[in-house]
């Protein structure tokens, strides 16, 4: 086993820290002219002679002295209140000592000069909603989560299988396969989604196609008759509501399916409106660009201002739609966001993505907007747009490359040529910092965390069956600030090398087949990450960071609470009492108490405990 740290001080206790949580910033969202208070915890061990915030103001960078605000023995507390003047605040601080100044800016701290675009930054006006804090969510595909007894005639290009079958892994293959799976059985569920503890379920999705996975829309104006059609949806929502389940859509607005009524308007007439929904490209045979050169999926074209009236504009359009109180929805996934609007010399990127939030803003403020986005441009998340994306970027990837030691699963999804790579924990963190860093508090809280979905391997795949590993992963997002999301069948350790072949039905049937143990520890997690304000408001402070395990806070205006997670055995020996923390309640792992925190372990393990502060 390692030998534990032998340094007194935990080193994320030793500089000034500030982020975008309750502690620090009041209030969270201001409106332009209001007063703002600003706050920072610097250790008592950190010398300075003075502090300083520097903002900017129409653009110009001002200065303003911060006070103390109280002291104690291990820390002290400075603010400053400054007026909210423009839509954007972004702002650092400086500490000054003889001959040396140091910044502290969202990335940490540091004593050379450093960019602004990782300044602080907040912004008025709409926020993501508050439900979504508290919320987990369970993504569902549809055609492989439950099948009801209704049998339906099958289309032409459905190619039934068992529901006990596999998941082929041949290309040809992989969109035909029909298992059945509907809505009328995602109903039939609900006990037991309810009593897992997840009180939102995302759909991928459930509009007509000519695939199972549906992200070939032949409409977007009703539900697949598969799945039940609409009144199986509307049942289903209200029946959801009943738990207070909300229902997350999934949107294609980057392009639709070969089949849809658009297309064959546009193919049929020249002068039709249509025919400026899409891309034409002579050269390929039939006639239109394919998003990604793939014929069955018609790249839309957001030059047509007739496709922005219908697809979220008007009154009546998709988006608005979906959302009415008819109809149910809590939000809208997107799919493929970053790649929305934008084809060859056209970039109508922002204005899509803006006028969808508009849309959705104009509907009410209680709808939430995250985007698929693998690799995200921060642009997107400065609060005039998705109000967060799906973080593989900033969790899922670094989270995989710490945890995995499957060397079989490679690195395309993660854009990679080859093997994904093994990372120490303090490349974790950094990964995970260039996220956090680089957009607003809001946004990154905002942000959906996953450890797998439908388009990658199961996570129990990634760690070779390692369930102590799988823990961990699954307990770092559950504790991390953003917004859970359990692909369904992770909660009973269901495999999968790839993104189809992880896309496995539930053995309803067969429960004794199931993971139970993990499933347990699962509803434990979930049950915490729903009621402890410091995993729903808190901040976020890494304490320690080794190879092998990290060691972190969440801090709210109500509580704080110590996370361990490692991914090997352990021998972690720590004196929390150099910083004032005492352990004084146990909520999740091994039993601890007082200011030293002793983790001797033979395997992955985990730990969450309350402390005083």
């Amino acid at each position: 086993m390692p030998n534990p740290p032998q340094s007194k001080s935990l080193s994320g206790l030793l500089a000034p820290h500030h982020d975008g949580s309750e502690l620090y910033v009041q209030p969270q969202i201001p409106n332009i002219g209001e007063p703002i208070t600003l706050r920072v915890r610097v250790p008592k061990s950190y010398t300075f002679e003075k502090a300083f915030i520097r903002f900017y103001e129409d653009g110009e960078p001002r200065t303003q002295e911060l006070t103390l605000e109280n002291s104690g023995a291990y820390e002290a507390w400075w603010k400053v209140r400054i007026t909210f003047t423009n839509k954007t605040l972004r702002y650092r601080f400086v500490f000054l000592a003889a001959g040396k100044y140091e910044w502290l800016n969202s990335r940490g701290v540091f004593d050379h000069d450093v960019h602004s675009n990782n300044d602080f930054v907040i912004f008025s006006g709409t926020r993501a909603p508050s439900w979504v804090r508290s919320t987990v969510f369970y993504q569902i595909f549809p055609d492989r989560f439950a099948k009801s007894s209704v049998v339906r005639e099958l289309p032409e290009w459905a190619v039934p299988r068992k529901w006990t079958d596999l998941p082929a892994t041949v290309k040809s293959e992989m969109s035909s396969e029909f298992f059945g799976g509907d809505l009328e059985g995602v109903a039939e569920k609900l006990d037991y989604i309810d009593d897992l503890g997840v009180n939102g379920i995302y759909f991928t999705p459930f509009f007509p196609a000519l695939s199972n996975h549906r992200y070939d829309a032949s409409s977007f104006d009703e539900v697949d008759p598969l799945l039940g059609g609409d009144t199986a949806l509307a049942s289903l929502i209200s029946a959801a509501k009943k738990r207070k389940i909300r229902i997350l859509g999934d949107l294609t607005s980057n392009h639709c399916g070969a089949g849809h009524p658009w297309l064959k308007s546009a193919l049929a007439d020249k002068k039709s409106d249509e025919r400026g929904f899409f891309y034409w490209d002579s050269t390929v045979p039939h006639g239109y660009v394919g998003w990604w050169g793939v014929p069955s999926l018609p790249k839309l074209n957001f030059n047509s201002r007739a496709l922005r009236e219908r697809m979220f504009a008007a009154k009546d359009s998709i988006v608005r739609k979906w959302l009415t109180p008819e109809k149910g929805l809590s939000g809208w996934r997107i799919d493929v966001g970053n790649m929305t609007g934008r084809q060859g010399d056209d970039d109508l990127h922002a204005e899509v993505m803006r006028g969808i939030r508009t849309a959705m803003d104009e509907a009410g403020e209680d709808f939430w907007l995250v985007a698929e986005n693998g690799d995200f441009d921060a642009t997107d998340l400065d609060g005039t747009g998705w109000h967060g994306a799906m973080n593989y970027q900033g969790f899922l990837r670094p989270v995989w490359n710490w945890l995995h030691t499957n060397t079989e699963i490679g690195g395309g999804f993660q854009g990679l040529a080859f093997s994904m790579p093994t990372f120490t924990g303090q490349q974790l963190v950094a990964s995970m910092k260039e996220f956090s860093g680089a957009v607003p508090w809001d946004s990154f809280t905002s942000c959906m965390l996953l450890l797998d979905s439908h388009d990658t391997a199961r996570m129990r795949t990634v760690v070779n069956g390692d369930v102590n590993r799988h823990l961990s992963g699954m307990i770092l997002a559950l504790t991390y600030p953003g917004v859970p999301s359990i692909y369904a069948g992770d909660e009973i350790g269901l495999e999968g090398s790839s993104g189809e072949g992880g896309r496995r039905t539930i053995d309803w049937e067969h429960p004794e087949k199931w993971d139970q143990s993990f499933h347990a520890e699962v509803k434990k997690l979930i049950s915490l990450r729903r009621s402890e304000s410091a995993l729903i408001n808190g901040g976020l402070r890494w304490l320690e960071v080794a190879d092998d395990f990290l060691l972190f806070l969440r801090e709210s205006a109500e509580q704080s609470l110590l996370i361990f997670i490692s991914r090997t055995g352990v021998k972690v020996e720590l004196d929390l009492s150099h910083h004032g923390l005492t352990i004084n309640k146990t909520l999740y792992g091994n039993a601890q108490r007082g200011s030293k925190l002793q983790i001797h372990s033979t395997s992955a393990t985990q730990g969450i405990w309350e402390i005083d502060a």
